[in-house]
């Protein structure tokens, strides 16, 4: 496949790799397509998507690999996973917390990578 020319989904997902990397949750707002390599949800009955990614980070989607060679997940081995899920209110002070760390980590690897380009900058200004 080459390209499409219109979108799967249009809203907020959680993806989960059903061939490769499964155990890389990944959270999408906005218009998206996917082929048979990812699953993706769109239905978030008394669940917040962006709760549902963090939650998602919290399974050990390997030990659900149903391959020897490349990993793999079937969707009815991730229905079969049970999980809890704590109120509304709950979730919504998780998701609080845990995007306020996410964006200070963001911020502290854009401040390493500047400082790595100003390093390396610096080292090339070197006269020896």
């Amino acid at each position: 496949m080459l390209s499409v020319n219109d979108w799967l989904y249009d809203g907020e997902s959680v993806c989960i790799g059903r061939k490769g990397t499964i155990d890389h949750p990944l959270y999408i707002n906005g218009k998206f397509w996917t082929v048979d390599t990812l699953f993706y949800t769109y239905d978030f009955r008394g669940i917040i998507p962006k709760y549902c990614y963090y939650l998602f980070q919290t399974i050990n989607w390997q030990q659900y690999n149903e391959a020897s060679g490349v990993p793999s997940l079937s969707k009815t081995t991730i229905e079969k996973i049970k999980v809890r899920i704590p109120s509304i209110n709950t979730q919504l002070t998780a998701v609080t917390v845990l995007d306020a760390v996410e964006n200070t980590m963001t911020v502290g690897k854009q401040k390493i990578h500047y400082y790595q380009k100003m390093k390396e900058y610096l080292l090339s200004q070197l006269i020896i």
